[in-house]
């Protein structure tokens, strides 16, 4: 069924008819221009711009589009209108044509000249003119129908439905090109970047690898040259030395060796850490008794329960993977030669279905309180005198255990032993 809207006197429109005070009321809902006080849209609404010199018209238009859910923004004139444009963005535009001032077709000339409402879709309603020239003249300067009053407001709210929806997902495509665009940003910035990374990493290890250089040659030849010279003194000069003479000058050729000594050591680990991965199956088990058979024949005469699980073979590298096991069997072998009989045993158990790997002994322990300095370089649980070593081999098994996607942690008691385990990423049953 039409809907009347109401017409006009000369350049207005005649024949007004009442409006419907229901209609009024749900109108009133709608979302004014700037300057008057409104609440803020959802996020998933649009605006749709009336634009009419009747109060009347807009009411009647705004009963018959505010079941679609969307923003109502009203103007009473072609001025009006364009000022809103400025600032905001719609949907689609229901612009009357006869209005005083500045007409529809008018109005329609201005939108389509700024950028932002260049493309807004723009339907013309019109009670004065039905001729084909009025008709024409609209679609020139950009309408996408030209509707003439009385006009039906299911065919109305659909042709609207139709722009709203296709403002939403004009939106949608917006805002994932935006994403996109975004994420393509970030994707070259995060590549970027890494490659920087890569370019700083590779000459930081140029620099690891001239500092390692330096200490090798540089650093040692002075301390071999205090140990030979203290050696030298002691051995030309011994009746010459009091029994204090020589204890210091014994004690500086330690000193001497103990910080050669340190220098291999960090060399060795920065060269485990530098080293390629070659995986290989690697028999634990015959690692273990090949090991503790060279430190039991180091020192044939200690007593020593020695007890390996056989059939222990994992993926990983060899020579890291012996390195590893080396440390922790010649730290049981240390930490229980005060023991009047050492235990020492290489085992393997399951811990939350994942194999993992131990050396256990009944040595010396250590308080668990202290336990997370256990692997760094240099730290030290006993004192030199009581237990000789560098504190680097510990550290250096956290690194092999670390390069094979493992984790390395231990527990102990003073006075009651230790217990070291270990997992490797790479392991087999």
């Amino acid at each position: 069924m039409a809907v009347p809207v109401a017409g006009k006197r000369g350049s207005r429109e005649v024949g007004k008819s009442p409006v419907d005070t229901e209609a009024a009321r749900e109108a009133e809902n709608a979302s004014p221009l700037p300057g008057f006080p409104a609440s803020p849209p959802p996020d998933d609404r649009v605006n749709i711009l009336l634009v009419d010199d009747q109060p009347a018209n807009l009411v009647a238009l705004e009963a018959m589009l505010q079941g679609l859910g969307q923003n109502l923004i009203k103007a009473e004139s072609g001025r009006e209108a364009l000022k809103w444009l400025l600032t905001h963005e719609c949907a689609v535009i229901l612009l009357d044509v006869k209005m005083p001032e500045m007409d529809g077709f008018e109005t329609a000339t201005l939108i389509r000249q700024r950028d932002k409402s260049r493309h807004t879709p723009i339907l013309f309603l019109t009670a004065a003119d039905n001729s084909q020239t009025h008709a024409v003249r609209g679609y020139a300067v950009g309408a996408v129908d030209y509707l003439v009053k009385p006009v039906v407001p299911e065919f109305v709210r659909s042709k609207v439905a139709v722009f709203v929806e296709l403002a939403k997902k004009s939106e949608l495509l917006r805002r994932q090109t935006q994403l996109l665009v975004e994420s393509e940003h970030a994707a070259r910035g995060l590549a970027e970047t890494r490659a920087e990374l890569v370019r700083d990493l590779e000459h930081k290890n140029r620099e690891l690898e001239s500092f390692s250089y330096a200490i090798s040659h540089d650093l040692r030849a002075p301390l071999r040259r205090i140990d030979s010279f203290s050696r030298a003194v002691l051995e030309s000069q011994s009746e010459r030395l009091d029994e204090q003479g020589r204890r210091y000058l014994e004690r500086v050729r330690e000193a001497s060796q103990h910080m050669s000594q340190l220098i291999d050591d960090v060399l060795y680990l920065s060269r485990v850490t530098r080293a390629d991965l070659r995986d290989h199956d690697v028999d634990l088990s015959a690692l273990a008794t090949l090991i503790l058979s060279r430190l039991k024949e180091s020192e044939p005469a200690r007593e020593a329960e020695i007890k390996v699980r056989p059939g222990v073979i994992v993926s990983g590298d060899g020579q890291l993977l012996r390195i590893a096991l080396e440390n922790l069997l010649e730290n049981a072998w240390k930490f229980t030669s005060k023991q009047p009989e050492s235990r020492i045993e290489f085992g393997m158990t399951q811990a939350s279905g994942e194999p993992t790997y131990f050396v256990r002994d009944n040595g010396a322990g250590f308080d668990m309180a202290y336990a997370d300095r256990l692997f760094g370089p240099f730290q030290r649980l006993h004192p030199q005198g009581e237990f000789a070593g560098s504190g680097i081999g510990l550290a250096t098994v956290q690194r092999i255990i670390h390069r094979h996607g493992g984790q390395v942690w231990a527990e102990g008691l003073v006075g009651q032993g230790a217990t070291f385990q270990f997992t490797l990423g790479r392991a087999r049953a």
